[in-house]
């Protein structure tokens, strides 16, 4: 569905000194700096894939993002998306895809939401009868009802946000782009977005991408992830064995009925770490491929009294927060 083959976009800034002496040099003499965004990427995602392609701030998605919707031309490399080339193609690329940007709108600022779906429709050719039945489908499932006669710059962000995503399925593309979907909504709403996207994705195949700084979202709804950095990929594969590859790190939190004397038992101190100690509980850190759970909790329970305890494995967030900073 998308191939993506020694891809990299190149930006020209052009520098100022401040000041009227830097304006008035800058009329002559202009000094430049090539920002590389995207760093020779290549990767290809097959039809029906839900895609977590993540990184930092600055690391090169929005980007990339972009040039797969047809918005920016590639300084080097080579797209298809669906088999088109989205910058030399834009209206036939754009049939073809949907997109989600938690910062804009594509619906009508001033008219109800309801005419904002008829002009798509119009705008899209979409056939009458498969549009009401979409509509009906997204009505139900995002409980579109109460909010389809109010105007957009009356909604709230969720209510918006819901909007934006029957609007970005409407016309049944073949891929959805989703950029930061989920950004400032609360818990509910978050749940019932995700739950469009797997509903979207099982009834239609729909090949979703998502950028996303909220990793619940990633490891809700993908299966693979690609993890990007200073405009070049540092990860991409499946998301069970990145947890698998990186993921060994495991915390026990004892609770204890008194811990001011609390020493780590002579048997656990080459595996284990001391990470935290409160007046009533005790975390313990230690790699499994050093050490077992069962084997910690045996030794604790054998020398301290216990209450009660929990196992905590890493979390894909602090996964991919250690291999943006040391890198895979």
């Amino acid at each position: 569905m998308i191939e993506v083959k020694d891809l990299s976009k190149d930006y020209i800034i052009l520098k100022r000194k401040p000041g009227l002496s830097g304006a008035i040099r800058s009329l002559f003499i202009r000094e430049k700096e090539i920002k590389q965004a995207v760093d020779h990427i290549s990767f290809e995602i097959k039809p029906g894939e839900v895609v977590g392609y993540i990184g930092p701030n600055g690391a090169g998605k929005s980007t990339t993002i972009k040039m797969l919707c047809g918005i920016l031309t590639p300084s080097h490399g080579e797209i298809r998306v669906n088999g088109v080339v989205p910058y030399q193609n834009r209206k036939q690329n754009a049939i073809n895809i949907g997109a989600v940007y938690g910062q804009r709108t594509q619906l009508f600022w001033d008219i109800p939401v309801r005419e904002s779906y008829e002009l798509l429709r119009h705008i899209y050719e979409i056939p009458k009868n498969d549009f009401e039945a979409r509509m009906k489908h997204f009505t139900e499932y995002l409980n579109l009802g109460p909010i389809l006669d109010i105007p957009v710059r009356q909604l709230s962000l969720g209510q918006k946000m819901r909007c934006e995503l029957a609007a970005s399925f409407l016309h049944n593309p073949a891929v959805v782009f989703l950029d930061e979907p989920t950004i400032g909504l609360d818990v509910a709403v978050k749940e019932n977005i995700r739950k469009f996207i797997r509903e979207m994705n099982h009834l239609y195949g729909t090949t979703v991408i998502l950028t996303t700084h909220d990793m619940e979202d990633i490891e809700q709804l993908c299966q693979r992830i690609i993890i990007i950095d200073n405009g070049s990929i540092l990860y991409d594969g499946d998301l069970v064995a990145v947890k698998e590859r990186f993921g060994h790190q495991r915390t026990i939190h004892f609770e204890m009925p008194q811990t001011d004397h609390f020493k780590l038992p002579a048997s656990l101190e080459s595996t284990v770490d001391v990470a935290e100690i409160t007046e009533s509980r005790v975390s313990l850190l230690f790699s499994s491929r050093d050490i077992k759970g069962a084997e910690v909790i045996a030794i604790m329970m054998a020398e301290y009294e216990v209450n009660d305890l929990t196992i905590k494995d890493t979390s894909i967030e602090t996964i991919v927060k250690e291999i943006y900073e040391r890198g895979i």
